[in-house]
């Protein structure tokens, strides 16, 4: 097993998840940050990081940090940290090509003693009966014998400055006992928060899976009392306040459910439990009510639209916020796009405005142009999507006066007091 004066890490993949893993690894360690963009490289090579996870001081401080797009550059690495994303395909399957990809890479370079870990969100048994066999082919060495492997699932929460990769308890496991314990010591490194030493790989795994496809459940529940509580004219915002003054009660929100882990990760784990001849019902069910909250919320905009004689075909609407968060520029899998889509079916014309987005990502991404200055008086309805703090400075009164005399204003996110918009969830 390696000793920690030979340890060499590389971090595969340097997005929201491996880049902030890697600056924190770069000031105890060596550390090369490895991805296929050069575009990526360069931008943090200039001390830039688009994704705003980390700031240009904190880049600075991480003085054992290298960047490259070159898989030479890993040779001398001993043990590797795997951050790729692993999303779902248009079937909703989940698409491991990025991990196989990663594994095939890492392969090339993997020598006897190396430690491979694992952090990107899979299936029960994924690392162990897709990623270690291909490791094996490529490499030629043997499992748990010439190297070892881990899983550590990362909890990065995008666009939150509190919770950070140092201060969240880490979940760690290995291939062996001894594994295991280095795998575990490696990552207290950096983690101030502490380890959770899970007993296998697979449980560190499932342990992943379920965090956010419990969150996905929880929030379809709420979306589903929503739904009934708009149906009896009842506030469901203050509902949920009233309840919540009893101190078990789980303080979820309804609305839509976008980015890359609780609207992506209970997919993963139903994928397998069908594999494994069980059909889920109750996560699918929360998904399927979760897939269908965009297509409402236009549904209960365009009865509001028609209350007040507005016309709908043609109009006008804009949507405040594209990312699938507030304050972050994250527009992975968000389900804004899912209201622009329904809205379009009904010929509307749609503007989307958020200023923490890049223009260039959204266009490659969902073909959508940004708009950039917004026209008081323009619209027919308004559609705050995103509690980004810009829009929170607004106020009711600036939102209103980007309609026209007769219009629309639907609230998302319970920005606005009830009484200052038309609509809420």
């Amino acid at each position: 097993m390696l000793q920690r004066s030979e340890l060499k890490i590389a971090i595969i993949g340097l997005g929201y998840v491996g880049l902030p893993l890697a600056v924190e690894f770069g000031k105890q360690v060596p550390v090369v940050g490895f991805d296929i963009h050069q575009k990526r490289i360069d931008e943090l090579k200039s001390g830039q990081d688009h994704t705003l996870e980390v700031s240009p001081e904190e880049l600075k401080q991480a003085h054992g940090l290298s960047y490259t797009a070159d898989l030479e550059d890993l040779k001398k690495c001993s043990f590797f940290i795997v951050t790729v994303p692993t999303p779902i395909d248009q079937y909703k399957q989940p698409d491991l090509s990025p991990l196989i990809k990663a594994s095939t890479s890492i392969g090339q370079v993997l020598k006897k003693g190396d430690i491979v870990v694992y952090e990107s969100t899979v299936y029960p048994g994924a690392t162990e009966e897709v990623c270690i066999p291909e490791l094996e082919r490529v490499s030629g060495l043997k499992f748990n014998q010439d190297f070892f492997a881990g899983y550590s699932p990362e909890r990065i929460n995008p666009g939150d400055k509190l919770h950070r990769v140092t201060n969240i308890l880490k979940i760690t496991s290995g291939s062996t006992p001894e594994a295991a314990e280095f795998i575990d010591q490696v990552y207290n490194l950096i983690i101030e928060a502490g380890t959770h030493k899970a007993a296998s790989i697979k449980v560190a795994e499932a342990a992943k899976v379920i965090e956010n496809t419990q969150r996905d459940v929880n929030i379809a529940l709420i979306n589903e009392l929503a739904l009934i509580f708009n149906k009896m004219g009842i506030d469901t915002e203050e509902v949920l306040k009233a309840a919540g003054t009893k101190w078990n009660f789980l303080p979820f929100r309804p609305g839509l459910v976008g980015g890359h882990c609780i609207g992506v990760d209970p997919y993963y784990l139903t994928h397998k439990a069908q594999a494994i001849g069980y059909n889920p019902e109750i996560i699918l069910a929360g998904r399927r009510l979760n897939d269908g909250m965009g297509a409402y919320v236009v549904t209960q905009l365009v009865k509001g639209m028609l209350k007040k004689r507005i016309q709908v075909e043609g109009a006008k609407v804009l949507i405040l916020g594209l990312s699938f968060k507030e304050n972050c520029p994250d527009i992975r899998n968000t389900r804004i796009i899912d209201i622009i889509n329904e809205l379009k079916e009904y010929h509307i014309n749609v503007d989307v405005h958020d200023p923490w987005v890049d223009a260039q990502e959204a266009q490659h991404e969902y073909g959508i142009s940004l708009a950039g200055t917004l026209s008081a008086g323009a619209y027919d309805a308004v559609i705050l999507a995103v509690a980004h703090e810009q829009f929170k400075a607004m106020g009711a009164e600036q939102i209103r006066a980007l309609g026209k005399a007769s219009h629309v204003l639907y609230d998302l996110k319970y920005v606005l007091a009830q009484s200052e918009s038309d609509l809420r969830l």
